[in-house]
């Protein structure tokens, strides 16, 4: 179930960075060309862009599921048992490595989206 948790919270706050930031950052490095060709030729792309609202709140609410998964399996004993208990205790690092990643993607993601447009 961890496993499945983290990997939405990953592929949420991925989207929310090809909605937004990828766009503003290809168009501000002066690459409208390349941006026209992404949205031609990757499906889907155009529909990210145009519920851009809904794909926030989407994240925003898998990534408050990981961040209370997160505290609630932060002490919780591992296996006694040697081998496994070094699997314990690295799934816990990448998983709480995984969900600072999603933050800070979702966090560059939501200042292209809503806070860039209001500065230019």
């Amino acid at each position: 179930m961890k496993k499945i948790i983290d990997f939405f919270l990953l592929f949420s706050s991925t989207s929310t960075l090809m909605c937004c930031a990828l766009p503003a950052l290809l168009v501000s490095i002066g690459a409208g060309s390349t941006m026209a060709f992404l949205s031609g030729y990757i499906p889907g792309f155009i529909w990210l862009s145009q519920n851009k609202v809904y794909l926030f709140i989407f994240s925003g609410v898998m990534l408050v599921i990981g961040g209370v998964l997160q505290v609630k399996n932060r002490n919780r004993d591992c296996p006694l048992d040697g081998s496994r208990s070094v699997l314990c205790q690295a799934s816990r690092s990448r998983s709480e490595y995984i969900y600072f990643i999603s933050l800070i993607i979702y966090s560059i993601g939501g200042f292209f989206a809503f806070v860039a447009p209001i500065l230019i």
